[in-house]
């Protein structure tokens, strides 16, 4: 029934107020006529003889013609079957994530309903929600440590997307992280990224990268990868997290000390026309991603096609029959007479 309500329109309804006079005229007919001036009651036997077969012809013929009418003021109503459809042309963004999976990673300096998290469980949690919400975009993941790895190309596949970030480990003893060199190779990381997102043919391409350390590793500057970004039309969005107090544990370095190189994560964004954020707690970090998020938007259009069935012919030829069916019963039938 909801189907059919969101499908059946009339196109022009207003003819539908014909339908008032039109319930007044069975009342009318029901209306006690002029009293006879003259009255012959011995002709009431006669007249009884046909009473019952006329009477009954019409009964069946008025209705029959109150139908017709109705019919008639519905087919002027042109009775429609709508069909919508509706599509939209998105000029999608192409976004490479770079997301650090080096040991540092591994620090709960965040919290998340007063209990410890660790920086690279809370990434996970936020750029996920972020791609989740990029459903227009194209976007791939690279994880980067020592060296940079490719976890997902670029594509609108965005589970698949999803799934590598979701799997994304660290490094142990038994070498089974997402990757088994040890650093922090941001400049690498950037030059991958770029390298991949250089292949797409689009009007807008950005990196988002992700890390809690300093460049240490890698054959290419983070400032040099930056510059070759640059030349490509990229746009780089630098997202350092971890808290002032987050420090990396004498597991991973001898003399533990805060890795952050703000500088020039801030000159990376600088010379592409991106933005640079520093998330110091979960809060930060998801206002960060949903600054990004307004700061690149995708310009998407919409277009709705309307298919029109027109019904007016079934209910004229509706009309037509029933009021041949009316006139031919009244007109062989007339009504009996007083």
């Amino acid at each position: 029934m909801n189907a059919f309500f969101e499908h059946f329109r009339f196109s022009q309804p207003w003819w539908l107020f014909l339908l008032i006079p039109v319930a007044f005229l069975p009342i009318l007919r029901r209306g006690r006529g002029a009293e006879a001036v003259v009255t012959f009651p011995n002709l009431g036997v006669l007249v009884s003889l046909g009473r019952r077969v006329r009477q009954s012809a019409w009964s069946y013929g008025f209705p029959l013609a109150i139908l017709a009418l109705t019919a008639a003021v519905l087919s002027m109503a042109r009775p429609v079957w709508r069909n919508v459809y509706e599509s939209r042309m998105a000029s999608g963004i192409d976004i490479m994530i770079a997301f650090d999976v080096s040991l540092s990673m591994d620090i709960d300096d965040f919290r998340q309903n007063g209990m410890p998290l660790k920086r690279i469980d809370a990434a996970k949690e936020v750029v996920d929600d972020f791609i989740n919400r990029r459903t227009d975009d194209r976007l791939g993941l690279v994880a980067f440590a020592g060296r940079p790895v490719s976890v997902s190309p670029i594509t609108l596949d965005h589970d698949w997307v999803r799934a590598g970030l979701k799997n994304l480990k660290l490094n142990d003893d038994r070498e089974t992280g997402s990757v088994q060199e040890q650093g922090t190779a941001i400049g690498s990381a950037i030059a991958a990224s770029a390298t991949r997102l250089d292949e797409r043919e689009s009007a807008s391409k950005v990196i988002v990268l992700i890390t809690d350390g300093a460049s240490n590793s890698g054959k290419i500057s983070p400032l040099e990868a930056a510059e070759h970004a640059k030349t490509l039309g990229i746009k780089i969005y630098t997202v350092a997290i971890g808290t002032k107090d987050g420090r990396v544990s004498r597991g991973i370095q001898r003399f533990p000390r805060q890795e952050f190189d703000l500088p020039t994560l801030k000159e990376i964004a600088r010379k592409t026309g991106g933005e640079d954020y520093w998330a110091q707690d979960l809060t930060a970090l998801q206002d960060t991603f949903k600054s990004i998020d307004k700061l690149e938007k995708t310009e998407t259009k919409s277009f709705t096609t309307i298919d029109d069935i027109e019904l007016c012919s079934w209910f004229t030829g509706a009309a037509v029959l029933l009021a041949l069916l009316a006139a031919m019963l009244i007109t062989l039938n007339p009504p009996p007479s007083a």
